[in-house]
């Protein structure tokens, strides 16, 4: 029976409704009221079948097979196949053993489903999740450094007689199931996997004729999508966390995938409310200045201006802090963790020119938006600090990160920057935050071809070791004899997870799922496709494709009024015709 929504929680209105008997509902008003819960999740369930048996111990395992293809989620008292078996661990021998494979990364729970066995008794088990293969089936600690943090991902558990058993959540792919009873064997029906995530529909699309660049923009998308948890999330299995600098690349992705989504507003705020302005968002300096500039993106894309002036008094106090940290001499004097992202960090003069750049970025965003609110006077502290910063121009120290940062601040020139720098060495020494800006900055020089073969490169790497998702970070030098993480690594070949890593991500603690390395899905959306908005909430917007070597191009950006549909073509002379369908209220300037 389905029941629709009452408008009253109440017993006695729930006994009215649903015309219950005098007695029954004599008995519904004796109840305490409901308490109604004060959010309702923003999160949906799928239901997600394992696609094969990676690998069973030498022995103690019976139909495996059987645990492939859907099945129903429930106990049953006969099933039409025989359950998959592991042997108990008796006489000091490991028990039986199974490692699945879901197929791609995923976010949230499995569910185990158990038969009628001989006994009652609930026997334990051990259970491991993993991003790669070779994760799920380390153990804590040691070299490879596998973790608990944030999400438990080594655990052991009884399961019961008949039922089914919930356990996580975490961030995974794989699923690692041992017998650890010394007596009793583990009968296993079902195993499936629950993710949850947010029943976002797609609105923005990407094609084109690299197939390789297709795949790229889709992982970025899922890669973030996976994130889109009840705030926005940097990673599913480490990092669970709102990274305010990290969402960054993340919002750009969204605003060109789902547009507006409510988890963006909900994370900027907590963090916020949880930050005075005398400090630092998550601890980091830069992070509260990536703060007003998700602000300004959010502001062209969605043009809420309602929702950017409840900002306006924390971002008055923000922005007269940053101002106050540009010297008479126009040097930064940012105090405070000084950070850009971990693989940039062991370059301090190309952290110190990052943000000299990235704060002159900031306070011209500043001045933009308090301008917009009506505040002359800050806006105008914004801009002779900016102005002052400018005039310093550090020296980058050969950092592709920090001379990005400078080149988009309009501070070095785009071009002599791209020669120099930025593609130095090709799609080496960039990360999977960063490197968004690098593309960025190649763009501003024109090197458009060279931004699609770093993203072919760097990012379609990951691919090439089997990622479904984009990682925290990522060297091209670590493909070198490197195994696949969707298979077991042979004698001879390196673990690419569980053997590489610095920092706060040594080993399998380096997470596969990152929201920050999505940024080649908002680039070749905002860049190929053509698509930036000239005005707030897209009123009006410029087009203006640039295909580089690719043929064609076609897709969809999301904008408040529907999206904008279009598709750029070479003509044999050269030249890129264009197909615009823009909804009504949107004015298009081509070029």
């Amino acid at each position: 029976m389905r029941f629709s929504k009452l408008s009253c929680p109440c017993a006695c209105a729930l006994a009215s409704a649903l015309s219950l008997s005098p007695l029954l509902a004599a008995t519904a008003a004796a109840l305490p009221p409901p308490v109604p819960a004060a959010e309702a999740s923003p999160l949906r369930a799928w239901f997600v079948a394992p696609t094969r048996v990676l690998w069973t111990s030498d022995s103690g395992v019976t139909n495996a097979s059987g645990l492939l293809g859907p099945k129903p989620g429930q106990a049953v008292l006969k099933s039409p196949t025989p359950p998959c078996t592991l042997a108990p661990a008796a006489n000091g021998a490991t028990g039986g053993a199974i490692l699945l494979d879901f197929g791609r990364e995923l976010t949230g729970n499995i569910e185990i489903i158990t038969p009628m066995a001989k006994s009652k008794e609930p026997p334990l088990v051990r259970v491991r999740f993993g991003e790669s293969a070779a994760e799920a089936m380390a153990d804590l600690g040691g070299p490879a450094n596998a973790q608990n943090d944030h999400a438990l991902r080594d655990f052991s558990v009884r399961l019961p007689w008949l039922g089914k058993t919930t356990l996580g959540p975490s961030g995974f792919r794989f699923v690692r199931i041992d017998n650890l009873d010394p007596a009793l064997p583990v009968q296993i029906g079902e195993v499936r996997a629950v993710l949850l995530l947010r029943d976002a529909p797609r609105v923005g699309a990407f094609r084109c004729d690299d197939e390789r660049l297709n795949r790229i923009w889709e992982v970025g998308a899922y890669t973030v999508h996976l994130n889109m948890q009840e705030y926005l999330w940097d990673g599913v299995k480490r990092d669970r966390l709102v990274w305010i600098g990290d969402m960054h690349p993340e919002v750009a992705t969204i605003n060109a995938v789902f547009g507006f989504n409510d988890v963006v507003p909900r994370s900027l705020d907590l963090t916020r409310d949880i930050t005075p302005p005398t400090e630092w968002m998550n601890g980091i300096s830069s992070y509260s200045m990536w703060w007003v500039l998700i602000h300004e993106q959010c502001w062209l894309h969605q043009g809420n201006r309602a929702y950017l002036a409840a900002q306006q008094t924390y971002l008055q106090a923000l922005l007269k802090r940053l101002a106050g940290l540009v010297g008479p001499d126009g040097r930064e004097r940012i105090n405070g963790t000084r950070f850009l992202d971990w693989p940039s960090s062991p370059n301090k003069q190309g952290v110190t020119a990052g943000l000299q750049g990235l704060l002159v970025m900031t306070l011209d965003a500043g001045a933009r938006l308090m301008r917009e609110l009506g505040d002359p006077a800050t806006a105008k502290l914004c801009t002779e600090a900016a102005d002052r910063g400018r005039k310093v121009v550090p020296d980058v120290n050969g950092a592709k990160s920090g001379a990005a940062l400078l080149v988009l601040a309009g501070m070095r020139d785009a071009t002599t920057t791209a020669t120099e720098v930025l593609k130095a060495g090709g799609a080496a020494n960039i990360s999977t935050f960063y490197g968004y800006y690098v593309l960025q900055a190649l763009a501003q020089a024109g090197e458009v071809d060279t931004a699609l073969d770093f993203i072919s490169r760097y990012w379609g790497g990951m691919l090439d070791l089997g990622a479904t998702t984009f990682w925290e970070d990522f060297d091209l030098a670590w493909m070198e004899n490197a195994a696949r993480i969707d298979e077991l690594v042979p004698p001879g070949k390196k673990d690419v997870h569980g053997g590489y890593g610095a920092y706060c991500y040594i080993g399998f603690r380096h997470s596969l799922c990152h929201g920050w390395a999505s940024g080649p899905t908002a680039w070749l959306s905002e860049h190929v496709l053509g698509v930036t908005p000239l005005e707030p909430g897209f009123r009006r917007v410029r087009v203006a494709p640039r295909l580089g070597r690719l043929q064609w191009a076609e897709g969809k950006y999301p904008t408040p009024l529907g999206p904008i549909e279009v598709r750029h073509q070479r003509q044999a002379d050269g030249r890129v015709e264009s197909t615009i369908r823009a909804p009504e209220g949107v004015t298009v300037v081509r070029g």
